[in-house]
């Protein structure tokens, strides 16, 4: 696994994009700080820019350094999910701008997975995540049912867990700063 992670690593800091598996689906990646990165990730999956993505972060230190204030009910959401769960949060902070929703929000995630918590620990920083499919195609539930468009268009294709069946996406809450909690996905 460490030469996957060093090989993914060095990707990153090169701007590129990798395909790798997560806690729950397979996803495109970048760093999270590289609007130059970000672009590509929206251009690859054929999105709208205004269609916010999700970050991975790997623990609760890495998450004060981009939001500006983290509410007291993250930690506790956090503490007893047992399912993989994206918190949206007000006032992110060091993230490319065009990685940031229209209201200032960004999803991050917490990931429960090795490979990622090795990556983002080396990498020292956050790391897209969205789905490794066409914008309004569905989430592909293994790595053999990824588009061949998705595989040519990264950079570096993470070789682990390729057997794997994923799990399903992440849950998605959006909390407030003002206290107001809104489930968006369950």
């Amino acid at each position: 696994m460490q030469k996957e992670v060093t090989n993914a690593l060095n990707v990153l800091k090169q701007g590129g994009l990798i395909l790798y598996p997560t806690d729950t689906v397979w996803g495109i990646g970048c760093d999270a700080s590289n609007p130059e990165a970000v672009k590509k990730v929206f251009e690859l999956k054929q999105r709208e820019d205004s269609k916010a993505l999700i970050c991975l972060v790997a623990d609760d230190r890495m998450l004060k350094k981009y939001i500006k204030k983290i509410p007291d009910a993250a930690y506790s959401i956090l503490d007893i999910s047992e399912d993989p769960i994206t918190i949206i949060y007000d006032e992110p902070q060091n993230l490319a701008q065009n990685l940031i929703a229209e209201d200032n929000t960004i999803a991050i995630r917490i990931p429960n997975d090795d490979f990622c918590f090795q990556l983002m620990r080396r990498f020292n920083g956050a790391i897209v995540s969205t789905s490794a499919n066409i914008s309004g195609q569905p989430t592909p539930k293994s790595f053999k049912e990824i588009a061949p468009e998705i595989l040519k268009g990264v950079d570096y294709v993470v070789n682990l867990h390729h057997e794997k069946k994923n799990g399903k996406p992440s849950s998605i809450i959006k909390l407030s700063n003002d206290g107001i909690v809104k489930v968006i996905r369950e």
